[in-house]
């Protein structure tokens, strides 16, 4: 019968913490592994070795859904209205709004799903695994806890194995870490607390083995696995509302209350009090809801994005979903990962020590070419040659051109001291063909270090290369400061380690030494035999490109933090290189843990580097800052960042070497992995922002002095200076061109030196309210004020009617040049200079009214007639004398802000 053993989750003492024995006793089984009945007997216990299948909406569902909103409401009714009032264009044209915008939404949903979908790729289809004693291959999706897999170089690991035997065995743990580097395992027991990236003894699944072999026992599978505990969480993160999505939705609900209420009570009063005909006064408030209704503002808005997707694009930041663009704009925090995203993912050698001489090495990644400072004496340069040699002999790995881009076959420091090599030798390939390899000591935990034999015109010779304390344990000489072997100093070469280490550096010692004729490689008969060459310093670098950007956001108001799965010592270095402020501050995912959300919140705000940080960590720093009212974007490439990057306002990945689940996770891919794309995309968020603001600051004053000379003449009983008919139209004609022109203005000079925005700031502010009033009572002034005059001119009501219906077009034209500048005044040469877009939309707006009051068809449609050049200029006169009353009350504003 099946004896139930616990999984990590529930165990005392975790499974990388237990001995070897202990825990395959725990999970009652064996080094020969499980039997096939056991095997079976588990799967239907555990279940599939899968990550979870999220169930799917149906598409018409998804698809609706996204005409639940009140604004949509509203605009489907204004199509009834319009269509009932015979005016099938304008039905068509809000119905092609209103379907233009479910339509979008439906293509960008499913990004859970999809990412959900990407985890599971990682894991590995197959897996070797000893059943009844015998090696088998298995589907890897029937791997049990407690049976025994067996690991080589090149696999990938298909559950969460506790290392029962293990010989030489590297594991690339980027994906989950964020570590740059292969780690290096055993079957030596970790600590009980040891973070994700400090279990030695544990192999996870969906991460790939550089090097060596090992057998493990399967302690987790699916959804308890480290990745799979990854796509639950990524399953149950809620994505934040954006903030224009979430004060739009609250705009259409109240702004929908507001045109009933108005209307109901305007209704009510014409009929019961003034006892007014009841289908003029209805067609009336038809009249206002038409006016008040921006019917082209979901459009305009759209358009606004989809503009913005399209310069993003060409900055290299391709937009997943349209609202992250305005959010964007008002990041005022970027949490980036390290690995990949400030730093290219690629080891390269940085610095050379040889006797007591330091080197600087240059160089792009894995490129062989570069420089090195000072150039060698030429005392010491048959020495860095020879050093060069080891570098490209003891190494497994290899080199490509791929393109223009050099990639690394194997252990990325392997690729970085070929990279190296090339620089030195010319052609590292070239001297491994030269010298071919007759034996090999493979690397090992226990001694620490690789050796090979290798055969040349001048007789074999043993080369060396590892941890620089059990390289030196093999020495008895050193090179010195004339090119020639002195006795070893440990002390120096301890001296100079630690100096590395304590700028991020990886170091790795090589030694070399002719080989005896019957020279055995093995650590013992190595003892005592090489000559200690020097040391090398492995980094990690920065993108040279991360710095000025990085300054550019600080510039711009927003912190930069790196949160990273790396060592701390690394990670400071790094924060030192790239300029974020006090890099030597650095708390670890195990300080906070130790944290409650109240003290997580300041080492947040506080802090700027965070390293050894698990998913559950990123998550939480990402709710912290969003907490004080932050908006958060979170950059990253593994699918550790997944989880941070949905649950972030704008979830950033790198698009060439992030994993899918990032990408799928996230709002915005980077198309070239480069940091300063995020500056430059930041920049068009703003520029897209302020012309949203724009837009929604034209619309609705504009829409309100409409609104309110229907308003005033239903009140006061009047004549109406303009018909339904002729609301309908300049909405039309207006809405979608002159609001289009908004959204191609171009950034304007002060806005990246505004500061970032707060959360809860919101576009309808008092600003906004002001904006409002004013343009009522101007445009309710201006209509009334010509329409009054053509009347008292002995006028018919068709020809006054005519100049009030272009005096609101040209309103609407004189208060777009009023809105195009935000930041300073809208009178300047510049700003009355327009743009190219602007005189476009004028010119399409012009010829239009130019027909409506002119052309004979469009009169008896709009009950316009043609103006004298003397009533022209009224109108004309009218749009300029608003335009500087605006001008002068935007002055007056400023000014007090300035005092302020």
């Amino acid at each position: 019968m099946h004896d139930h053993r616990p999984t990590p989750n529930e165990m005392p003492v975790p499974a990388h913490a237990e001995p070897t024995e202990a825990a395959l006793e725990r999970l009652s089984s064996s080094r020969l592994g499980l039997t096939q009945a056991e095997a079976a007997t588990r799967l239907s216990e555990y279940g599939l070795n899968r990550t979870p299948r999220g169930r799917r909406t149906p598409l018409l569902l998804r698809f609706l859904r996204h005409f639940h909103n009140a604004l949509i409401y509203v605009l489907i009714a204004s199509a009834a209205v319009t269509w009932w009032l015979g005016h099938p264009i304008d039905t068509a044209v809000i119905l092609f709004v209103v379907m233009a915008n479910g339509v979008i939404g439906f293509i960008q949903e499913g990004r859970a799903e999809s990412a959900m979908e990407a985890i599971a790729t990682l894991l590995s289809p197959h897996a070797a695994v000893l059943r009844d004693g015998d090696r088998v291959t298995v589907d890897a999706e029937t791997l049990v806890p407690g049976d025994i897999v067996l690991v080589e170089a090149g696999d990938r690991i298909p559950a969460d194995l506790r290392l029962i035997e293990s010989s030489g065995l590297k594991i690339q743990e980027a994906i989950l870490t964020g570590e740059s580097v292969p780690v290096e395992k055993s079957v030596e027991p970790s600590r009980t607390d040891a973070v994700l990236g400090d279990r030695s003894s544990s192999a996870f699944s969906g991460t790939i083995v550089t090097a060596g072999q090992a057998q493990g026992l399967v302690t987790a599978t699916g959804v308890n696995t480290e990745i799979g505990r990854i796509s639950s969480m990524l399953s149950s993160v809620d994505e934040l509302q954006t903030p224009l999505l979430r004060q739009m939705n609250a705009f259409a609900k109240w702004l929908t209350i507001l045109i009933l209420l108005i209307g109901s009570a305007l209704l009510s009063y014409g009929v019961f009090i003034r006892h007014a005909d009841f289908s003029e006064t209805f067609m009336s408030v038809v009249g206002l809801s038409v006016a008040a209704i921006p019917e082209g503002l979901p459009a305009v808005l759209t358009i606004t994005m989809a503009i913005g997707v399209r310069a993003m694009a060409g900055k290299n930041a391709i937009i997943r979903r349209l609202p992250a663009i305005e959010t964007l704009g008002a990041v005022s925090v970027i949490c980036t990962d390290k690995t990949g995203t400030l730093t290219h993912n690629e080891m390269t050698v940085s610095a050379l020590i040889i006797a007591s001489q330091a080197f600087d090495v240059t160089g792009d990644g894995y490129t062989p070419s570069g420089d090195i400072t000072p150039s060698p004496s030429e005392t010491i340069r048959p020495v860095f040659e020879l050093l060069a040699e080891t570098a490209a002999r003891c190494n497994d790995s290899s080199l490509a051109k791929e393109g223009d881009v050099w990639i690394v076959s194997g252990d990325p420091m392997e690729g970085a001291l070929l990279a190296f090599a090339g620089k030195v030798l010319g052609n590292a390939e070239d001297v491994r063909r030269d010298t071919p390899r007759q034996a090999v000591l493979p690397f090992d935990s226990r001694h620490r270090f690789m050796a090979t034999k290798n055969s040349g015109p001048a007789g074999a010779r043993i080369h060396a290369k590892g941890a620089p304390e059990d390289i030196s344990a093999l020495c008895t000489h050193m090179i010195g400061a004339d090119g020639t072997p002195v006795p070893i100093d440990r002390e120096e070469i301890t001296a100079i380690t630690a100096e590395l280490a304590a700028q991020g550096q990886r170091v790795l010692a090589l030694a070399s030494a002719e080989a005896k004729p019957d020279q055995a490689l093995t650590p013992e008969a190595l003892k005592g035999a090489l000559v200690f060459l020097g040391v090398v310093g492995l980094k990690d670098p920065p993108r040279a490109e991360a710095v000025d950007a990085i300054a550019e956001c600080h510039a711009a108001g927003i912190q930069v933090k790196m949160i990273t799965g790396d060592h701390a010592g690394t990670a400071a270095a790094i924060a030192k290189e790239i300029g974020l402020p006090h890099p030597g501050h650095v708390l670890e995912g195990r300080d906070l843990d130790a944290m409650d959300d109240v003290d997580l919140v300041h080492a947040a705000l506080e802090t700027n580097v965070f390293a050894r940080t698990s998913p559950e960590h990123k998550l939480r720093l990402v709710q912290a800052l969003q907490s004080q009212n932050m908006i958060v974007a979170m950059t990253g490439d593994g699918v550790n960042d997944a989880p941070a990057l949905k649950r972030a306002d704008v979830g950033v990945a790198m698009g060439v070497k992030g994993s899918g689940a990032a990408k799928e996770a996230a709002a915005v891919v980077l198309a070239d992995d480069n940091f300063a794309s995020i500056a430059a995309a930041v920049t068009e968020g703003r520029r897209i922002y302020d012309n949203i603001r724009k837009l929604i600051r034209w619309t609705l004053p504009t829409g309100g002095g409409e609104s309110s000379v229907v308003i005033l003449a239903l009140l006061f009983g009047t004549t109406l200076p303009v018909t339904a008919i002729q609301i309908l139209w300049i909405n039309l004609i207006t809405e979608m061109t002159l609001g289009f022109a908004l959204a191609l203005e171009p950034l304007e000079p002060r806005s990246m030196q505004q500061p970032p925005r707060k959360r809860d700031a919101t576009l309808l502010d008092g600003g906004l309210l002001a904006d409002i009033v004013v343009a009522t009572i101007l445009f309710a002034a201006a209509v009334f004020a010509v329409f009054t005059y053509t009347l008292d001119q002995s006028a018919s009501i068709e020809l006054a009617r005519t100049v009030a219906f272009n005096t609101l077009v040209v309103l609407q034209i004189a208060y777009l040049f009023f809105v195009r500048y935000l930041h300073g005044a809208s009178s300047t040469l510049d700003g009355l200079k327009g743009t190219p877009s602007v005189w476009v939309a004028l010119l399409i707006v012009m010829v239009g009214q130019l027909m409506a009051t002119y052309l004979p068809a469009a009169q008896s449609i709009f009950g316009t007639v043609s103006l004298s050049p003397f009533y022209a200029s009224i109108v004309v006169g009218t749009g300029i004398a608003v335009f500087g009353l605006l001008e002068v009350e935007k002055q007056m504003r400023l000014a007090m802000r300035r005092i302020r």
